[in-house]
């Protein structure tokens, strides 16, 4: 197989290779918050966003790789109807769970695989968590505890870490909430002759 992950996502790599798929690594460097600007600008949603994403990613690897498939993945974090992006410090952080702290939020997370420079295959799961209120006495162990790796989710959080912890409820698929779409993607990669059926 010559798939192409588009991205520097530890989280997505191990996703891949516990799976069994072969892989290699090229991130695709893009200035995400300039697109979602303008995504948002012209009233695009949380989804359309999410996908715009991937796609972008996927494409700008796919237009040197020649026929490798090529996987762009991204995830946002909507809160509300906002869009929430990644933050900058610890401090940022503790403001940012302090606003999902009893609140239900929904992650967004796009997969689109790219052959040629053209899109041959997309997909957006929906997870929705329901953060527990949370105490500021849990909060300032938690922030200790996970440190400055929360700084690369959208959230905040992992939640296949101490993360668990801060929810009530996860509706969806587990791999959405990692970053990836990851039993349609593995189906549509059989589908392709990728993976063994």
């Amino acid at each position: 197989m010559s798939l192409i992950l588009a991205s520097a996502s530890s989280s997505r790599a191990r996703m891949l290779k516990d799976a069994g798929v072969r892989f290699s690594i090229d991130p695709a460097h893009v200035d995400e918050d300039a697109v979602k600007d303008s995504l948002l600008g012209e009233g695009a949603s949380a989804g359309d966003v999410a996908g715009a994403l991937a796609e972008l990613k996927a494409l700008r690897i796919s237009a040197r790789a020649g026929d490798a498939l090529v996987l762009g993945a991204d995830q946002v974090l909507s809160l509300n109807g906002e869009l929430i992006s990644k933050v900058p410090d610890m401090a940022t952080a503790r403001a940012l769970l302090e606003r999902l702290s009893g609140q239900r939020h929904e992650l967004i997370s796009a997969a689109v695989l790219a052959r040629n420079g053209a899109v041959i295959w997309r997909h957006t799961g929906r997870v929705r968590l329901s953060m527990r209120p949370l105490s500021a006495a849990f909060l300032d162990e938690y922030l200790e505890r996970e440190g400055e790796t929360l700084l690369k989710g959208v959230g905040c959080y992992r939640l296949e870490g101490l993360g668990a912890q801060l929810f009530e409820r996860v509706e969806g698929d587990y791999f959405c909430v990692l970053g990836l779409p990851l039993l349609p993607l593995l189906a549509e990669l059989r589908e392709l002759g990728e993976l063994a059926r």
